[in-house]
């Protein structure tokens, strides 16, 4: 039997089936654990494998919220037999370096995306480069976000990027609401890529930069690049593979 760690979102439903869950299989401290067991929703299992990171663990997280994309079906039966025929999926976050305007420097991980938003009432004024490469002057536009394929069925999909396949080994830079040009819908980049924003008039024009919790304001410049020296294993039952349903979401309305 594996030994056990379950973390629970603060929710009625998820601390409730947090004590059933304790009774039926025991609890184990998260410094001798063999797996996490998240219970909640999507944005409990962000924050969860932000805290974990690095551990060397895999999170196998049932579903108490409400998406729940990134989670299993919630059963309290057969709990470790489920855990032993689990598929395993790596996800690497993107790193987010970014400068502000008076100086101060923030890096931040995002298993989803980073996005960059203005913060006034007046379009942001954003130059794009790829690997140092400068790809497009002047994106006048309310943002724009580089997405991973796990996040690119959230808010990526939301402002029309594209869905990407787990194993595709590419980005989604997707633009939001772009004034100029107009009809700029955002490119897909490799995932070895180093996206660079140069935010223009940044004084008249300020923006904002979030790399899924972490946000700095004012910002001046904002790099972003895959970790690929950090990966974390989330576990899913066959019938929810992950791939599966990225692959399905491109089909529902």
């Amino acid at each position: 039997m594996r030994k056990i760690c379950f973390l629970a979102d603060s929710t009625e439903i998820a601390q409730k089936s947090l004590k059933r869950l304790q009774k039926l299989y025991g609890t184990t401290g998260c410094a001798k654990a063999d797996v996490f067991v998240v219970l909640g929703g999507d944005g409990f299992m962000l924050q969860t494998l932000h805290k974990h990171i690095g551990k060397g663990i895999p999170f196998y997280g049932m579903n108490r919220g409400s998406v729940g994309f990134l989670m299993n079906k919630y059963l309290e039966e057969d709990l470790d037999e489920r855990l032993n025929h689990a598929d395993s999926i790596t996800l690497h976050p993107l790193i987010m370096d970014a400068v502000a305007e008076n100086g101060k420097q923030k890096k931040a991980l995002a298993f989803n995306e980073v996005s960059l938003w203005r913060q006034s009432r007046q379009a942001a004024d954003i130059s794009i480069s790829i690997d140092g490469i400068q790809k497009m002057p002047n994106l006048i536009c309310d943002g724009v976000l580089i997405s991973t394929p796990a996040g690119s069925t959230a808010y990526n999909f939301s402002v029309h990027g594209p869905i990407l396949p787990m194993t595709s080994n590419v980005l989604a830079l997707t633009p939001i609401s772009p004034f100029r040009p107009r009809r700029w819908q955002g490119a897909i980049i490799p995932r070895h890529a180093e996206v660079s924003f140069d935010i223009l008039q940044s004084k008249k024009r300020p923006v904002s930069a979030v790399a899924d919790f972490t946000e700095l304001r004012n910002v001046i410049k904002v790099t972003v690049k895959e970790d690929a020296e950090t990966g974390l294993n989330l576990l899913f039952d066959p019938e929810y593979n992950l791939e599966d349903r990225v692959l399905n979401e491109q089909f529902l309305g």
